[in-house]
């Protein structure tokens, strides 16, 4: 049976509604890591856009990165419950994350020097790491493991809900967006429960390669890969820019 993923776009039974095809165009993890450069391509294309035209030009992107953000999530609602547009619309997901990250970044960036670099570069190495570890085996999506994670994850994501609407009101979650030791702490083990779903995403798409999913699949296990390290990168930039206040 496919095992669970904690990412909410690579669902336990995503497999099993699109079916399994005994030849022709499969899905293969090739298939799928190339289909994630490609909307890495895209996603950092348009991150450069927004990323310039605040760093080079001063140009208010607070719109680019609302707006971004919103269709990315309408987009990613559509291709969850639809993996069939996946191919069409995981392109245009890629550029709208791109476009919030890059305005996001460039944000960060200018408070704090330097920290896009670190969190890019902390991203990549936990990702080779997990993918080092889940290769030879060394970490394994065990069905406790898988449950865990998949709590933790909806957890975190009930805690982002309850502080976005406490916002409205002019409160907030205590120390979750504080830079003292607590929050640090809170951040710490938000980041690992998001590079854990690194796991379980590598579980998710060997397991629909190995089934023989319809190749359209490729985009979507690319799709829900990026959600996490879209969310891991993001994770990142926030504890470290709390460690930095604290300097």
């Amino acid at each position: 049976m496919l095992g669970r993923s904690g990412n909410p776009t690579l669902k336990e039974n995503t497999f099993q509604r699109t079916g399994h095809i005994s030849s022709g165009e499969r899905m293969t993890i090739e298939g799928t890591v190339n289909k994630s450069f490609i909307m890495l391509a895209i996603l950092l294309g348009a991150a450069f856009v927004t990323w310039s035209m605040y760093m080079n030009q001063e140009a208010n992107v607070f719109g680019f990165m609302i707006g971004g953000a919103i269709a990315g999530f309408v987009l990613a609602l559509i291709i969850s419950f639809k993996p069939t547009a996946a191919p069409f619309l995981v392109p245009i997901y890629a550029a709208c994350e791109g476009l919030f990250l890059g305005a996001l970044s460039a944000n960060y960036e200018a408070r704090f020097n330097g920290i896009t670099m670190q969190a890019a570069l902390l991203t990549m190495c936990v990702f080779v790491a997990l993918l080092v570890a889940y290769k030879f085996r060394l970490i394994q999506a065990t069905k406790n493991f898988r449950l865990g994670v998949f709590a933790a994850t909806a957890g975190i994501a009930l805690m982002y809900l309850v502080s976005m609407i406490l916002g409205f009101f002019g409160m907030e979650i205590p120390y979750l967006h504080e830079s003292n030791w607590i929050g640090i702490g809170i951040s710490l083990v938000i980041v690992i429960i998001a590079a854990l779903n690194l796991v379980l995403d590598f579980d998710f798409i060997e397991s629909g390669a190995e089934q023989g999913a319809p190749k359209y699949m490729e985009w979507y296990g690319a799709f829900g890969l990026m959600v996490t390290l879209v969310w891991l990168y993001i994770e990142m930039l926030r504890l470290l820019s709390k460690l930095a206040s604290r300097d």
